[in-house]
């Protein structure tokens, strides 16, 4: 390849985006939970994997995970029951939940495969463990929605396009090792922003998942008020850094409420107040 002449390395480059291309193009599954058709490369067991992978990169971003075991005990309660008492659960995937220390990122998040996240910072701003309930659910939403499988097929097919471009630009070829290949893959899923439709539908796969959990999904709504009161100060929180605006949603959640239950939310959903105020209160103080 190094000597290859000039109209080699153009058909070697013709041929590996082409073959992208195709893989890209091709490769396509009906996720059992949303009925949606989506274009994914990974197979859940390669998801999970990755998701392990790259959760201490993830973690290590954000001052490492919080080390009061009450506390994360009691995430992972709230993030259990909304797994395992809602459809999630058919999932498949082995959900875990993490408490990180950063008390000033204002942020919630998921790496595929069933990784999710969540800051002392945005945790100390809730009131309620319905309201943890739906930001959980919501980052549950996109590792069952496949969000990050199908944005890292997008990369690769991407990837294919500059890897045809290098090949046809130059004398030489240095792809192909795995530990290179395992590393970029961590350094894109540690770095992914979902898109605008990706976090209406996580949104929507929330309410759904808080509600079968149990939860009044009403909590959803006064997360998306709460975090849009801490967007007027000096610093906007991060949750909204890549996320359509906080007004746009809580219409769209209260019309999705509205759907789900024309005669009203049922009472014997909980909003669990007295419970939030007894794991949290002592531990971490109201940010509010």
């Amino acid at each position: 390849m190094r000597n290859a002449p000039p109209l080699v390395r153009l058909g070697i480059a013709l041929l590996t985006l082409i073959f992208g291309l195709i893989a890209y193009c091709t490769t396509t599954v009906t996720n059992p939970i949303t009925g949606e058709k989506q274009r994914v490369q990974l197979t859940p067991r390669q998801e999970i994997a990755l998701g392990v992978q790259s959760r201490s990169q993830m973690a290590n971003k954000f001052g490492g995970l919080d080390q009061d075991q009450a506390l994360q005990q009691y995430i992972d309660k709230i993030g259990g029951q909304v797994v395992q008492k809602s459809v999630a659960q058919s999932s498949g995937y082995p959900f875990e939940f993490h408490l990180l220390r950063d008390p000033q990122t204002v942020n919630a998040f998921a790496l595929p495969g069933g990784q999710i996240f969540i800051t002392v910072g945005l945790l100390r701003r809730l009131s309620s463990s319905a309201q943890l309930a739906g930001v959980l659910g919501h980052e549950a939403g996109h590792v069952v929605a496949r969000h990050g499988a199908e944005h890292l097929a997008k990369q690769q097919l991407g990837q294919a396009v500059v890897t045809a471009v290098g090949v046809a630009a130059s004398d030489s070829n240095d792809g192909g090792r795995k530990a290179a290949v395992l590393a970029q893959a961590v350094n894109q899923v540690v770095s992914l922003r979902y898109g605008r439709e990706d976090e209406l539908e996580s949104d929507r796969l929330g309410v759904r998942f808080m509600s079968e959990a149990g939860y009044d999904p009403r909590a959803m709504v006064e997360v998306m008020k709460i975090l849009g009161a801490a967007r007027s100060g000096s610093k906007s929180p991060e949750f909204f850094s890549s996320h359509p605006s906080p007004e746009n949603r809580v219409q769209r959640l209260q019309a999705e409420i509205t759907k789900n239950y024309p005669q009203g939310v049922p009472a014997n959903l909980q909003k669990g107040r007295e419970e939030f105020a007894k794991y949290i209160a002592p531990r971490l103080p109201s940010a509010k």
